[in-house]
């Protein structure tokens, strides 16, 4: 797998932003090479039985949808998630095979990315936070940063324990 660099093309906020996001996508997908079908589906720690590497990328998949469909564009949320299982996308990632779930993840990456493409980074989203504001694409490139990054510190920590894989 070719990585992203995390050294910008340009110095424009745009590229900046969007670089980071791609180096982090790729990062997770980096952390997930060489695992065997039962290591992705494996969740090392004791308190955290939903932690594994299948569900962390499934999370990334959907977390990226929710922002970019269900909070900028304003489209109806169709994730898998209910009220009753508001972590339903990592418990049924177990249930795919790893190379479906790291495909999807690109796909809807590749559909995020036109996406950002097309709009100004101080457009406004549709929906609204949980205290009624509503975000800009900026802050939803930032925040999916942040996101994806520490969701890499919970796979560099799964991957060690589960097959000693360590420095990816």
């Amino acid at each position: 797998m070719t990585r992203t660099d995390d050294m910008p093309s340009a110095w424009d906020e745009r590229t900046q932003l969007t670089t980071f996001l791609d180096y982090a996508r790729d990062t997770a997908r980096a952390k997930c090479e060489g695992l065997s079908a039962e290591d992705a589906r494996k969740a090392p720690l004791p308190g955290s039985p939903l932690m594994t590497p299948s569900g962390l990328v499934n999370h990334l998949r959907w977390v990226e949808y929710f922002w970019f469909r269900v909070m900028f564009l304003g489209e109806e949320d169709e994730g898998p998630w209910t009220d009753e299982d508001p972590d339903r996308e990592m418990r049924i990632a177990v249930d795919l095979p790893l190379a479906q779930v790291l495909d999807e993840y690109a796909k809807h990456a590749e559909r995020h990315r036109k996406l950002v493409a097309e709009h100004d980074l101080d457009a406004k989203a549709q929906g609204t936070t949980r205290d009624g504001r509503h975000v800009d694409l900026r802050w939803i490139l930032l925040h999916l940063i942040e996101e994806t990054a520490r969701h890499n510190g919970h796979l560099d920590i799964l991957r060690e324990l589960i097959d000693g894989r360590t420095g990816v």
